[in-house]
């Protein structure tokens, strides 16, 4: 009669041992936790956070002045970007007035008079 050789499995069965991509699901999974954590870092980094409330209505302008400027609105679950062209941000109108900041921080508005130059009367 032979001697019985005891292999030592420790935790796992025979069937276990012989799939050797076992462990390529719990990469998967470790590497899809660290994509959604890293989108949270960015969206934090660029102070976004607002993005991510359902309830939320948010509008973003980014490159204010520049000519690839664009707005981004937020309202409720949709959003929306909109970069600048002739019929956002531009185009042809007419003069209404002229705007002043004063030196205490108030915006005064005076409207033209319809002869091509505003009204010389001080608020």
């Amino acid at each position: 009669m032979k001697p019985r050789r005891y292999r030592r499995t420790g935790l796992l069965n025979a069937e276990e041992e012989r799939n050797p991509l076992e462990g390529v699901a719990n990469l998967f999974d470790t590497a899809m936790v660290f994509a959604v954590a890293l989108m949270l870092a960015l969206l934090m980094s660029y102070n976004l956070t607002e993005l991510l409330s359902p309830t939320a209505n948010t509008t973003i302008v980014k490159n204010p002045g520049q000519k690839d400027m664009q707005i981004i609105v937020k309202e409720g679950q949709s959003i929306e970007v909109m970069n600048l062209t002739d019929q956002i941000g531009g185009g042809t109108g007419d003069v209404l007035g002229t705007a002043y900041k004063l030196a205490d921080g108030r915006v005064v508005y005076v409207p033209n008079d319809g002869n091509g130059d505003g009204n010389k009367t001080t608020t």
